[in-house]
């Protein structure tokens, strides 16, 4: 349990330009102690209190010698369990009506063992407002659609033989620095077709391992309707998609992840669910005020979907036990949380965030700033390694602070200014223009102490109406000049700063990197997934390895680099040294020179200016040795550079007798490259 607090919060404490609003800041904290203190009064802990799947749907009783099953529908009239276990007889089976609106049903194995068994088909009819409607349970762990009638019906899962978690360990605990594949299972095969957990356990995850990413971060993985929302519009919160496969190969997939030293973290949505009937929980018993807010406060205006009522408990109880869940029955290290601006703004976050009192005030949702305190309390309560990491592109104050100083308690945030920075000017401005200036601060501009996950692109810029930066640097080139023969100088520019790009922003945008699968080797086109518009077709929504596996190719001198970069970056803790110091900024040159310890790097981002002899500075004195550049030719550079040259430092002394050192180099354009001071 964290402290509590002395005044002034440690967050207001640390930031004084946070003073203004130190009443707003404590109270955001007082609500969280005073709810946190009533679940621990009524349930004994916050964990206790998050066991929500251990009681409603399916829960088996060895001295009652049968299956219980519950589901929380308080403003239901009537309801009626039923399935192919009793010959899809949708009265037989009345529920009762408990208190706080639980409604039961008890099925003995005298009655039941022959008919209920495992994969046995079963749905609700509730009786509510909105009339009859046949209903999946809430808390069901499996869902699958029928192929003619294409309606999803829940699952009784009750495996004869457990998983066997035998040998797994917890790996987030293990990781000194977080390199994040971003990955969807069903899009990371190459035939068309949708991928299954088991091919990704199979052929994705050593691939991660071989370019040197310690994490996997999975999208889509509870159950969703609509296969091209990518996960995003949820139906079944307790359901692993069945689209890629049952949960015990899900489990498998996480296993194997584990064995080979990779966390797992899962991409969740707890930010909205789908508006469906026939999957999900809108109006679920018979209201629209369920698991949603009454009217149209609980629509969201810009997603087509419904919104979670956070202040209400049973509401709180859902997602939280929906964390527990994965985290205890699927071993995940951790969650990535969509959709966090949305969340906590009544207006979604659709203003431009320009003073302070936007991050105040009656825009503010704090009863989910309160449930996403409360989770970051529980998945830690659970495990104090696990990783959290928050989707915000507002900047909302205190995300990323620990709960016991006044933050909200995510581990890490998304940098997401840094990739609409990059394809901002990529689209706007020719490469003579890049201020290298505004280049330094779009990377670095983050607050000391607040984790930050660097990236140059995600899935949002690979998607159709978008495009990936290899895509919008080389275009339709790639579709003819991409082999290593041909001689392209659109090719050429796009390979030169797609690498320096990774590099620069991995080395000074955060303490964490994200990359999404197939981005590293520049993967052609976008991701489009089947739908009316491309006549059903996959043959977007797939990742085309073997473009990376073609030595003949230049998508492979890509994920060369990639993999160096990534092992370099490991190598010498770059992440963990926080931030960069910055050595040089030759605006004629477009030249950065700036290092980590004893690792020197050099960006020239000129289009055609090279340096003979160029003086470049240098934290300490020594010899220096090249151990990454992205002109080498193993990267389909164009080999300008002695690789194995040794530059010796030397000193210059100025007027006011600060000395300082320096080495000269060939500071060639559009490449990178970095220098390590030698020992001895």
């Amino acid at each position: 349990m964290e402290q509590e607090h002395n005044t002034p919060l440690r967050i207001v404490a640390n930031d004084p330009w946070l003073q203004p609003n130190e009443r707003e800041l404590q109270e955001r904290y007082d609500r969280y102690v005073r709810r946190r203190d009533e679940i621990i009064a009524a349930s004994g802990s916050l964990s206790d209190f998050a066991n929500g799947y251990r009681w409603y749907g399916f829960t088996y009783s060895p001295q009652e010698r049968g299956w219980w099953f519950r589901e929380w529908l308080p403003g239901a009239k009537g309801v009626y369990l039923f399935g192919d276990f009793n010959d899809w007889n949708r009265t037989e089976l009345p529920l009762h009506r408990g208190k706080n609106g639980d409604w039961s049903i008890f099925l003995a194995d005298e009655l039941f063992a022959e008919r209920l068994t495992h994969g046995s088909k079963v749905k609700m009819l509730v009786f509510g407002e909105n009339g009859w409607l046949e209903r999946i349970p809430s808390y069901i762990r499996r869902v699958v659609q029928d192929e003619e009638s294409k309606n999803y019906d829940g699952q009784f899962w009750n495996p004869p033989v457990p998983f066997d978690w035998q040998g797994d360990a917890p790996v987030a605990g293990t990781l000194r620095s977080l390199f994040i594949y971003e990955a969807h299972v069903g899009m990371a095969q190459e035939r068309e077709g949708m991928g299954t957990y088991l091919e990704f356990a199979e052929n994705v995850l050593p691939r991660v391992k071989a370019l040197g990413y310690n994490a996997v971060q999975l999208m889509a993985v509870a159950e969703h309707p609509y296969y091209g929302s990518f996960g995003y519009h949820v139906s079944n919160f307790f359901a692993p998609s069945s689209k890629f496969g049952t949960p015990e190969e899900l489990k498998q997939l996480v296993k194997t992840a584990h064995a080979l030293g990779i966390a797992v973290i899962m991409d969740i949505v707890h930010s909205h669910y789908v508006k469906n009937l026939n999957e999900g929980l809108n109006q679920l018993d018979g209201t629209d005020s369920h698991y949603s807010p009454p009217g149209e406060a609980g629509n969201h205006p810009y997603w087509d979907s419904k919104l979670f009522d956070y202040p209400k408990g049973q509401v709180q109880h859902f997602l939280l036990s929906n964390l527990k869940y994965w985290m205890e029955e699927f071993h995940f290290d951790g969650f990535r949380f969509d959709g966090v601006t949305s969340m906590i703004y009544h207006h979604h976050g659709y203003i431009d965030f320009l003073d302070r009192e936007d991050y105040f005030g009656a825009g503010v949702n704090s009863s989910a700033l309160l449930y996403l305190t409360l989770a970051n309390r529980l998945v830690h309560d659970l495990s104090p390694a696990a990783v959290t990491i928050a989707e915000d592109v507002s900047g909302m104050p205190g995300m990323c602070v620990p709960i016991a100083d006044g933050g909200v308690g995510f581990d890490y945030r998304l940098a997401m200014a840094e990739p609409d920075f990059w394809i901002k000017l990529l689209k706007e401005q020719r490469d003579e223009e890049w201020d290298i200036h505004q280049m330094w601060h779009v990377m670095t501009d983050r607050l000391p102490g607040i984790g930050t996950v660097a990236y140059c692109e995600s899935h949002d810029q690979a998607l159709v109406g978008d495009k990936t930066l290899a895509f919008r640097l080389m275009d339709k080139e790639m579709y003819y000049s991409m082999d290593r023969a041909s001689q392209n100088i659109v090719v050429d520019r796009g390979m030169a700063l797609h690498k320096m790009i990774r590099l620069f922003t991995i080395a000074l945008g955060g303490n964490a990197y994200l990359n999404f699968m197939g981005n590293e080797f520049g993967h052609p086109e976008w991701i489009d997934f089947p739908r009316e518009g491309n006549g059903w077709s996959y043959a977007h929504a797939r990742r085309q390895w073997s473009l990376a596996d073609d030595k003949t190719l230049r998508y492979s001198l890509l994920n060369r680099f990639d993999r160096d970069m990534v092992h370099l970056m490991k190598k010498y803790r770059v992440l963990e040294r926080g931030y960069a110091w910055n050595l040089q900024m030759d605006e004629a040159n477009k030249t950065i020179v700036f290092n980590h310890d004893d690792l020197v790097f050099v960006f020239n981002w000129h289009p055609a200016g090279s340096v003979p002899d160029y003086a470049m500075q240098v934290p300490l004195p020594g010899r220096y040795k090249m151990v990454l550049t992205t002109d080498s030719a193993k990267y389909g550079g164009s080999a300008r550079l002695d690789e194995r040259a040794i530059a010796f430092s030397y000193p210059h002394d100025f007027d006011n007798d600060i000395r300082k050192h320096y080495i000269q180099i060939y500071n060639v354009n559009r490449c990178a490259t970095v220098y390590k001071r030698m020992k001895g």
